[in-house]
């Protein structure tokens, strides 16, 4: 099917979001089928926490070999590869009869759905124009996080209309499909037949340039900037927020996960216009530093216990939209390294951000039961909450480091 340049950059921008939309279901699916998997398995819960957690460490495991094979092998040739591989994992989900198999079909399915965003922010970098990748970044986590929000609410309706295992074994049907149209409508670039790859100089090994990602001292600032903010962020709103508001503001658990609900869409209202205001200011570094500051004010708040109850759920719409600015990290990690080298350069800083919720998520839980055990009050929650502040101040102090670009590669008028 032949498209022209103009309107296939859309289609291949349609078919790596719709990649990426299935990664964030699968990222947050197994909270609204909770109660199904644990009838299913007859599992505990910390057995539940494992099944859903396989995800994040492949996760995080993958960021940085993505990289390398998006910018040797292609984005097209990674994205189809990884749709298939997770429509083979959410089928065995689907049909798995124990929490092993259950498990082995969550890890092929983080496994394959890891590689969307770093292969969709690859392809962007190649159809779009520079002072447009911001844009279009931030246009890809809103349908990311459309994903996320299908297997919330209409997720827990469906399941009770039909089997979860049936979901499952659709969804790893679509996966397949769309690794389907991968392969036969995606080009790697605007020139060249289908499938063209923007390949590095012969005598490179991928290694090299790796390397040289890796030893820039400008790529690191972004990093950091993801594992303090947007790291803390995903391991509050992915796990402790719920309980927080328990504990500490008396909710019921329908009334705090609204909380969460909330900052959700004020995130996913926010990222496409900060995205949208850094390009067409052509200013990067500025607006991650003042939403990084105004990030870690919301943290102050928290802990110290200044937040009265009425205003809870206004500082979670606030805070969601606020915290969208470290989404621009990854246009200057490409911005600071060799274009070729951009899957690698994004998978660096995307990397950061796994990594500390990884890190988060238990180190909190430890945290509350060193000071409070199985019964937590109150105050218990400022030295857990103190955690996530600390870890937002780092993406603070990461932001400082920002090198600014105005918007262009500083390679561009180099030899790349």
């Amino acid at each position: 099917m032949n498209f022209p340049a103009r309107n296939l950059r859309w289609v291949v921008f349609a078919l790596g979001s719709g990649a990426f939309f299935l990664s964030f279901f699968h990222r947050v699916a197994p909270a609204a089928i909770a109660q199904e998997l644990t009838r299913a398995f007859e599992m505990s819960a910390t057995a539940l926490g494992a099944l859903a957690a396989t995800y994040f460490y492949i996760y995080t495991v993958m960021q940085l070999p993505t990289g390398v094979l998006a910018d040797t092998l292609g984005p097209r040739r990674v994205l189809t590869a990884g749709g298939m591989i997770a429509g083979v994992g959410s089928i065995i989900f689907g049909n798995a009869d124990s929490v092993l198999v259950a498990a082995v079909g969550r890890t092929l399915a983080g496994l394959g759905v890891a590689v969307a965003f770093i292969s969709l922010l690859k392809l962007s970098a190649n159809w779009f124009d520079e002072r447009r990748f911001a844009t279009a970044s931030g246009v890809a986590q809103v349908i990311g996080i459309s994903g996320a929000l299908f297997a919330t609410l209409p997720l827990a309706w469906l399941v009770t209309v039909v089997s979860w295992r049936s979901v499952f074994i659709a969804v790893g049907a679509v996966s397949m499909a769309v690794a389907l149209m991968t392969w036969f409508m995606v080009r790697d670039q605007p020139e060249g037949p289908p499938g063209a790859v923007q390949a590095p100089v012969p005598t490179e090994r991928w290694y090299r340039a790796l390397g040289e990602v890796l030893r820039n001292r400008a790529t690191w600032p972004c990093f950091w900037v993801n594992f303090g903010i947007s790291g803390s962020y995903m391991s509050f709103i992915g796990l402790w927020a719920v309980p927080f508001l328990v504990h500490v503001y008396d909710m019921s658990p329908v009334a705090a996960s609204r909380h969460t609900s909330v900052m959700l869409l004020a995130f996913a209202a926010s990222v496409a216009g900060v995205g949208i205001l850094s390009d067409r200011v052509e200013r990067r570094r500025p607006i991650i530093i003042v939403s990084a500051l105004l990030y870690c004010g919301f943290w102050l708040a928290w802990i110290t216990g200044t937040v009265p109850a009425r205003m809870t759920l206004p500082m979670f719409g606030a805070m969601g939209f606020i915290a969208t600015g470290f989404t621009l990290s990854w246009a200057c990690a490409k911005e600071v390294n060799r274009p070729r080298y951009a899957g690698m350069a994004i998978s660096l800083a995307n990397t950061g951000g796994f990594l500390a919720a990884g890190i988060l998520q238990p180190l909190v839980g430890w945290m509350l039961d060193r000071t409070a055990g199985h019964f937590y009050l109150a105050g218990d929650f400022r030295f857990g909450l103190g955690v996530l502040g600390i870890f937002a101040a780092c993406g603070l102090v990461g932001a400082l480091f920002i090198r600014e670009t105005r918007c262009r590669n500083i390679w561009v008028d180099q030899k790349q």
